[in-house]
């Protein structure tokens, strides 16, 4: 694979690079198994449509072709539960989640790791962290009937946003 450098000018990176050191979707660290990949995420409807807006350049066109973003302010009715379940990016940084390569946090980590970049301590403290979401899919299956897509949609949009695909249960 020829190693590719991508260079990042949106409204959170000027001059940001990153190496793209692994095939596009592949070469997954084996604990980490998203159900969804970043373009199935855009489409279903994730962050109110507010996420990425300015970062057509950095990522595939087709990523964004029928995916579900708003235009202007947040529309959470574009989201694939319809309703709100994110914490501001204010929030994520008081908890010390967002690291200053991916200073969107979380999905825009995964999107650049899907792409191929790899950076093996914030992959392993990612990957952690999207390994404590299966809490809520416990709580999903605990409390609600096999294919109702009403019964806790704010923990399955959350669970939407961390490429987790409820729908399934």
């Amino acid at each position: 694979m020829r190693k590719r450098v991508v260079i990042v000018n949106d409204r959170m990176q000027t001059g940001y690079r990153y190496r793209l050191t692994a095939p596009v979707g592949r070469n997954f660290d084996p604990e980490f198994k998203p159900d969804l990949s970043p373009q199935q995420m855009l489409r279903l409807g994730i962050f109110c449509g507010k996420y990425m807006t300015d970062s057509h350049k950095e990522f595939p066109q087709t990523w964004f072709a029928r995916a579900k973003l708003a235009i202007g302010r947040r529309d959470c009715s574009l989201n694939f539960f319809g309703v709100d379940a994110s914490q501001s990016l204010s929030a994520w940084r008081a908890k010390g989640w967002i690291h200053p390569d991916d200073p969107r946090g979380w999905f825009q980590w995964y999107c650049r790791y899907y792409l191929g970049r790899r950076m093996p301590d914030e992959d392993r403290r990612q990957i952690k962290r999207w390994k404590a979401m299966r809490r809520h899919l416990r709580q999903i299956q605990r409390h609600c009937e096999p294919g109702d897509l009403l019964c806790r949609r704010r923990q399955r949009q959350a669970l939407l946003h961390w490429a987790y695909d409820s729908r399934k249960i």
